[in-house]
């Protein structure tokens, strides 16, 4: 293909007729391994990927999609070398690791993924065998034997259930793994504070020391086996922990499983710390900053679209949690286990909460996109006597006139631009900062935005009532974009909240969590 000028950037390219050109600050160089690739699979390489921190894909897995986008265009694929040359001329500065357990590990382009917008996520959902049939005969015979690796096949064969009837993705770990934030660490944990408190009979100082520093094993321990996806296996950590033992012999003998850990804490000595108020205080925070850490990896963006299988996988996990937890704790002291129930219990409600606001966001996404449903929901939202509302609204909510006719309106208006979903979030973003201007920095500050969370779910009912009554045609649209709009106001005054009095989300929600289990009915805020 005839030369041609490259642009300024460092990584801008040329397409040409039959390959391309790529240019870069040092020398415009043509690389004649492209002449083969058409100016469609650079084309197609670009809407497909993307390069992104902290995430990696399987080079396997690239090689695959592209035989696949060469049968479609009826073209004749290149080898997989020069597959990955052509790769890392469209994709500048990627780097190549080897990801995965001992005997088990692959290459993998380090910082690049599959954009959301991308079909070949569903076919990654869908067709999570293809790779294997995709292989050359040798590898195929080559990849048999590391099937046998318990927990991680690859990321190529079918994942075998497991018998207890939770989804087992850890088999894909590869393929799923680019959609978690994996290049999280865990934030350091405090010293336990002692306040000045006697310590316990038959208590040292290295003891707690020995009790810090199991927890953080234990913990990084937990972090691990959850970004492989093996998701069972915080059961075992826990009971291997806790010292856990079904067994009915006398008390305080101990399974050979935990001789290491009776020989650095022993489980007497364990259970004397668990009712310790410094030790119980310091669980608490280690753990709602190992719980928030964990959500953050699970869920990096609770709008980005995840697949089901993961979403399900995460749903079944935060089911299990607490039967899992008490399971595991249950020759440990009350108190102990009230902490640890608590955290884990708002962790699981966060999980369940993420999931079902992705779940949302997806189905809308459909909504937002078609150009037909927006038109007639305009036209519906039209009709809707606005200050019947308000009037009605305003009795309970005491809002504004001016505010709401603003909010009407820029709804209207977002609505009219047929604006992407991460458009609309931005919007919602907007209106809780207005609105919450005014209590900022303020003490008030939790308080008056749960009372904006309130006021904004009565505002919406009335506006779908009103829809109802009408026998709107884009009722179920409405009602679609409403649950969403209300869950995701929900997450971002929960985030603001937690920002507000300098704590993770998770704390914010355990505390709640523990003062309902305590039937008090007063709010902290």
């Amino acid at each position: 293909g005839g030369g041609g000028g490259a642009g300024a950037g460092g990584g801008s390219y040329v397409i040409q007729t039959t390959g391309y050109m790529l240019g870069n600050s040092a020398a415009n160089q043509t690389y004649s391994h492209t002449t083969r690739a058409s100016p469609a699979t650079v084309q197609w390489l670009l809407d497909n990927y993307e390069t992104a921190e902290g995430v990696s894909l399987p080079r396997s897995t690239l090689y695959c999609h592209y035989l696949l986008h060469c049968q479609e265009q009826k073209l004749e694929p290149v080898n997989a070398a020069s597959f990955g040359k052509l790769i890392r001329s469209v994709f500048m500065g990627l780097r190549t690791r080897r990801l995965g357990t001992r005997g088990n590990s692959k290459y993998h382009y380090y910082g690049l993924r599959i954009k959301a917008s991308s079909p070949l996520l569903r076919l990654m959902e869908d067709q999570q065998h293809l790779a294997m049939r995709q292989q050359p005969f040798s590898q195929k015979q080559r990849l048999k034997p590391v099937q046998k690796v318990e927990g991680m096949s690859n990321g190529m064969a079918l994942g075998q259930q497991q018998g207890t009837g939770l989804s087992d993705i850890s088999a894909q770990v590869q393929q799923y793994q680019q959609f978690l934030d994996a290049s999280r660490a865990l934030p350091e944990f405090p010293e336990v504070d002692l306040q000045g408190k006697a310590l316990p009979a038959g208590i040292s100082l290295e003891h707690i020391k020995s009790f810090q520093l199991l927890y953080r094993e234990h913990c990084e321990a937990i972090l691990d086996v959850m970004i492989n996806l093996q998701f069972t296996l915080v059961e075992t950590l826990w009971k291997t922990f806790w010292r856990y033992s079904d067994s009915t012999s006398s008390e305080g003998a101990s399974l050979p499983v935990h001789d290491e850990s009776e020989k650095r804490l022993p489980q007497r000595s364990l259970v004397l710390l668990c009712k310790y108020e410094p030790v119980l205080q310091w669980s608490r925070h280690c753990d709602n900053t190992l719980y928030q850490g964990l959500v953050e990896i699970l869920i990096p963006d609770v709008l980005r679209p995840i697949p089901s299988a993961l979403t399900q996988a995460i749903r079944n996990f935060a089911k299990s949690l607490e039967s899992w937890l008490t399971t595991a704790m249950m020759n440990i002291p009350e108190e102990m286990v009230r902490v640890k129930v608590t955290s884990a219990s708002a962790f699981a409600q966060t999980l369940r909460r993420y999931t079902s606001l992705n779940h949302l966001a997806q189905a809308a996404r459909a909504v937002l996109q078609n150009t037909a449903q927006i038109n007639q929901m305009l036209s519906d939202l039209n009709r809707v006597d606005f200050a019947n509302v308000q009037e009605q609204a305003s009795w309970v909510c005491r809002c504004e006139d001016s505010v709401v006719q603003r909010l009407e309106q820029d709804f209207k208006l977002t609505l009219q631009q047929q604006n992407s979903l991460e458009q609309w979030a931005s919007w919602l973003d907007g209106v809780v900062s207005s609105v919450l201007k005014p209590h900022q920095a303020s003490p008030a500050f939790p308080r008056a935005a749960k009372l904006f969370l309130l006021k904004w779910s009565f505002y919406s009912s009335m506006v779908i009532r009103d829809l109802t009554l009408r026998s709107a045609a884009s009722f179920g649209s409405f009602h679609l974009i409403r649950l969403l709009y209300d869950e995701y106001m929900y997450y971002l005054i929960e985030q603001r909240v937690a920002q507000a009095r300098g704590e993770t989300p998770i704390a914010v929600m355990g505390e709640f969590a523990s003062l309902g289990r305590s039937l008090n009915t007063l709010d902290p805020d």
